[in-house]
């Protein structure tokens, strides 16, 4: 039984805590919020054994196996290394933290104590994106030529809220536009060049952000995220005899079709009853069994990769926090 911990009992914490439900070997076992009367509802909720009214009294839970790191981007840094020194593993929710500066220092004391952390970039381990990695690695479409991947909703706009607010880290890129960079990412690695545009709103936020990629090889990455319109949130991969179209929304999905440039599409089907968290989770306890401190699939280079990605893209679209 793997014993979790949730620091952070916001509305992605109570889909992970509903996930961890189905697995027979988790247990949530403590709740940790600056508000007393907020932790001890999740628990209640979920039957955790303990709330606390602060980050820090998980430190003194012994039992305590991993914490999931659910704060706002802006905390993620903070709140990952108080757990690390306390010798606390950690899942920390993305970005895993603001820029490669607080990644790199996450990244050095785990591997210095030798203790397990993990960006919580669920989209790495849905079936469905899996297998359309794979299917790339098998050659299904030949070399690919191209990347293309969008992720857009409509925003109610509320200048307090977490979204638009530059010093909580609002905006597009690091909410949503994490996932089409993270996309081109595993399919193709890193890029020569980037080139990156964003859109500001009233309160400085990027409400739109777009992203153009090249490769050494010739390929190409078209990525695009925004606040202001809901948009199909498909992923797709074109190669030299075909395509890979991961259904949207791409970085939850649930089906992918193989488009041949000939022939009639494949799909194969990817549903589920759970948020999606699960597949995450699963893996984090599978590393924890095993003595891991990295997980094989999603390393701490790669994160380290990704917010190098991220702050690229930043520092040419002139978006600032």
């Amino acid at each position: 039984m793997t014993r979790w911990g949730i620091l952070g009992p916001g509305r992605i914490a109570h889909k992970f805590a509903q996930d961890l439900l189905t697995l027979p070997d988790a247990q949530l076992y403590a709740v940790a919020s600056t508000n007393l009367q907020r932790a001890e509802e999740f628990a209640n909720q979920y039957n955790a054994p303990h709330a606390l009214g602060s980050y820090e009294e998980l430190l003194s839970l012994p039992d305590l196996d991993v914490v999931y790191v659910a704060t706002p981007h802006i905390k993620h840094h903070e709140n990952a290394l108080m757990l690390l020194k306390g010798g606390i593993p950690v899942l920390g929710e993305k970005p895993f933290a603001m820029n490669g500066e607080e990644v790199r220092e996450m990244v050095e004391l785990a591997r210095a104590k030798g203790i397990f952390l993990m960006e919580a970039l669920w989209s790495r381990f849905m079936p469905g994106v899996v297998k359309a990695l794979e299917l790339v690695q098998a050659g299904a479409i030949g070399k690919v030529v191209s990347v293309k991947a969008d992720f857009g909703f409509r925003a109610p706009f509320s200048p307090e809220g977490r979204l638009f607010d530059k010093a909580l880290g609002g905006g597009s890129l690091l909410d949503i536009g994490i996932y089409p960079l993270f996309f081109s990412y595993l399919m193709l690695g890193k890029p020569e060049t980037i080139k990156a545009s964003a859109i500001f709103g009233s309160t400085g936020v990027d409400e739109q952000c777009g992203m153009v990629l090249t490769y050494a090889d010739g390929q190409i990455a078209l990525l695009d995220s925004t606040l202001q319109a809901k948009t199909d949130c498909i992923g797709l991969i074109q190669g030299e005899t075909g395509q890979i179209r991961v259904h949207g929304r791409f970085h939850e999905t649930m089906a992918v079709s193989l488009e041949p440039a000939e022939g009639e599409p494949t799909v194969f089907d990817f549903a589920r009853t759970t948020h999606g968290y699960d597949y995450e989770a699963a893996h984090v306890m599978q590393c924890l069994a095993e003595g891991k401190t990295e997980s094989p699939l999603w390393s701490l280079d790669d994160s380290l990769n990704l917010m190098a990605l991220l702050d690229a893209v930043r520092a040419e679209a002139g978006i600032v926090y």
